[in-house]
């Protein structure tokens, strides 16, 4: 069956013919049939060059031989115990070791449990109800996180079926604006401040200069924990995350996408002294059946140790700067370039992009037909300037190069050249 038939199909049981709504690209989406490296190949045959990767986690690239080697090797031992494995002990002693500031960690199976469960540990730990997050950041899909709204006004929730009551324990503060983080916090009242360290739902907003370290300063000064959402960060500018990168120490840290070498996991972090608050040790509730899954913990394992031992961050900053001087010379002037190591976003119609305001100035029409212009021609970025583009160890000099010829073609296309 084709694309187009395959969507037909699909309405009839999928709601939207989806599974995410993510996922829906107009007139339709292509179904994946397979891929290899930093390649998709779709139900029609075409060929695409994946920037998307899976929205983060395949930084190996698609189905890499020795994560689909361990995860083949532990389907042979069983997928699910519902008891303690030793892959669990081995994955959490090599994620410790890796990670700044972290000496336990919990496994569960998403970034949406991972943050969700964060929340919860550092409202046990303070005894206070609220939670700050940024504007435009993405936690997840839980309720207390699906809340916006412009900081000087009532937050509300962001869709049907979450409690209006739900969004009066979340306040709002703006990314790269340390006075509406002090403004937040100074009454006292605010459990944690949970933040993305790079806005990843915006495309790729980065920290000014000394915006972490004075995030970091106020929460100190405020009794509220801070948690730094690595899902998307984690394992992927270095190995140390977001943490390690900018230098700053969180107190609780959730990761997940990398982590999982490509399978399902999301994972708290932090220090012994918090991280003992959990059940069955401490009074905070959290639990799961698929928590620790063998699957995931030997994909996770190997995907961990390949990481460590192939120095792939070395190539991932080098791609990094081919691709990105390359668009230097293609983007119109009236352009923004947003990178750091395996990611980057472009922003047509504005100078820079420095908080979410800019994001929403960018022009997502003109993004739209070069995104259109570039799937076209068989490069597959996500279909929104809010998302992250990735890069994978797969991905090298000569991928670069065909990118970029690609691109400029395309570029011409949409703006009718």
């Amino acid at each position: 069956m084709s694309n187009q038939d395959l969507f037909s199909e699909a309405n009839k049981y999928l709601v939207g013919g989806v599974n995410s709504p993510r996922r829906k690209i107009e007139p339709y989406p292509f179904f994946t049939k397979k891929a290899k490296g930093a390649y998709l190949w779709d139900a029609d045959g075409k060929m695409y060059i994946d920037y998307c990767l899976g929205y983060g986690p395949l930084i190996l690239g698609h189905a890499p031989d020795g994560v689909v080697d361990a995860i083949k090797a532990q389907a042979e031992l069983g997928t699910m115990y519902g008891t303690p494995s030793e892959l669990e002990i081995r994955f959490a002693k090599r994620l410790v070791s890796n990670v700044p500031n972290i000496s336990m960690v919990r496994c569960v199976n998403s970034g949406t449990e991972a943050t969700m469960a964060a929340v919860r540990l550092a409202r046990g730990i303070t005894g206070r109800d609220k939670i700050l997050i940024f504007n435009g950041g993405y936690h997840g899909t839980h309720d207390y996180v699906l809340i916006r709204g412009e900081v000087s006004s009532e937050p509300m929730p962001i869709c049907k079926g979450i409690p209006n009551g739900t969004a009066s324990n979340t306040i709002l503060a703006e990314f790269n604006d340390l006075g509406s983080v002090e403004k937040a916090l100074s009454d006292g009242s605010v459990a944690a401040l949970l933040m993305e360290p790079v806005m990843c739902d915006q495309g790729c907003v980065i920290p000014h200069a000394d915006f972490l370290a004075g995030v970091r300063k106020l929460c100190t000064e405020h009794g509220t924990l801070l948690i730094f959402d690595e899902v998307i960060t984690g394992f992927r500018m270095c190995m140390g995350g977001a943490q390690e990168y900018f230098g700053i120490d969180a107190d609780l840290v959730t990761y997940g996408k990398v982590a999982g070498g490509g399978m399902p996991i999301g994972v708290i972090g932090g220090p012994r002294k918090h991280m003992e608050n959990l059940a069955p040790l401490g009074e905070v509730y959290s639990a799961g059946t698929f928590n620790g899954n063998p699957i995931s913990m030997a994909a996770g394992n190997e995907a961990l140790r390949i990481l460590e031992e192939k120095k792939v961050h070395t190539k991932l900053e080098k791609i990094t700067r081919l691709i990105t001087k390359g668009l230097v010379d293609i983007l119109p002037e009236d352009s923004a370039l947003n990178s750091l190591p395996g990611m980057f976003q472009f922003y047509l119609g504005v100078d820079s992009v420095e908080t979410r305001k800019d994001v929403a100035m960018a022009d997502k029409a003109k993004f739209m037909a070069l995104h259109r212009a570039l799937m076209q021609r068989g490069v597959f970025l996500p279909p929104s300037n809010t998302e992250t583009n990735f890069l994978s160890y797969c991905h090298d000099k000569e991928i670069m190069e065909e990118t970029l010829t690609i691109f400029e073609k395309a570029m011409m296309e949409a703006q009718g050249g």
